[in-house]
């Protein structure tokens, strides 16, 4: 054994290098994703929450539903505001009014949401915009 050389400070040696790789190449891209899944998903909760609230108090009058439509976007969860209520009549996407109040009937709404990552930037942001649109839509009637 004595062409062996001694190597018994290799790992002390190499674990730095090694754990600058992984904390920049595994775990905070990783992060950045955890974050941006936890903020859809809340998000996403917000929506349906705010489609159960308006679910027990539709609207009166789906012709003029302006007065309902601001105290109901007042209950949405201020971290993720309501940008668009809209009624929609019947199958075909129309937003209802004194002509059409076919059915099913629709709640239909949006909220955004803004990333903040720190590694994948240019991945989970387009062009530098970090800001999406989340929409959901629920059946009333």
């Amino acid at each position: 054994m004595p062409f062996v050389a001694d190597q018994r400070g290799a790992v002390a040696f190499e674990l730095p290098a090694v754990f600058l790789f992984l904390m920049l190449a595994v775990l905070l891209p990783l992060a950045d994703l955890a974050i941006a899944g936890f903020q859809y998903i809340s998000a996403r909760q917000a929506l349906r929450a705010f489609g159960q609230s308006i679910q027990y108090s539709p609207p009166p009058d789906v012709a003029s539903p302006s007065t309902w439509a601001s105290t109901a976007i007042g209950k949405a969860d201020p971290k993720y505001p309501i940008s668009s209520l809209v009624l929609i009549c019947g199958d075909g996407n129309a937003v209802c009014s004194s002509g059409n109040t076919a059915n099913p009937k629709y709640y239909a709404y949006a909220t955004n949401v803004t990333l903040a990552p720190m590694v994948l930037r240019p991945v989970l942001c387009a062009a530098g915009n970090c800001t999406y649109t989340l929409r959901y839509s629920e059946q009333f009637q």
